[in-house]
């Protein structure tokens, strides 16, 4: 009988030791995981705000130009607009 009981404590030790590093490799995941987005986040926003101070230059050097090409992509959007209405 103490031969079972001591093999079982054997496998619920085992079993713990083993939930426990389990444990530990999910966590470590999970926080390099977090590591990995906290970097994506702060290149996508860096990124961003560089388009956003490249495009601000570009206008203020072809303002003629900017507002040419805004008005063409207004004009394309409104008649595609204009052309799906239409189609129902």
């Amino acid at each position: 009988m103490e031969n079972v009981l001591e093999k079982a404590d054997a496998q619920v030790a085992e079993s713990i030791r083993r939930l426990s590093r389990a444990t530990s490799a999910m966590a470590e995941s999970i926080n390099e995981g977090v590591g990995v987005i906290q970097r994506a986040i702060k290149r996508s926003g860096d990124v961003a705000e560089e388009l956003m101070d490249d495009t601000s230059q570009r206008v203020k050097r072809h303002p003629a130009e900017t507002i040419a090409a805004t008005l063409a992509v207004g004009l394309v959007a409104g008649v595609f607009i204009g052309w799906m209405l239409n189609r129902r």
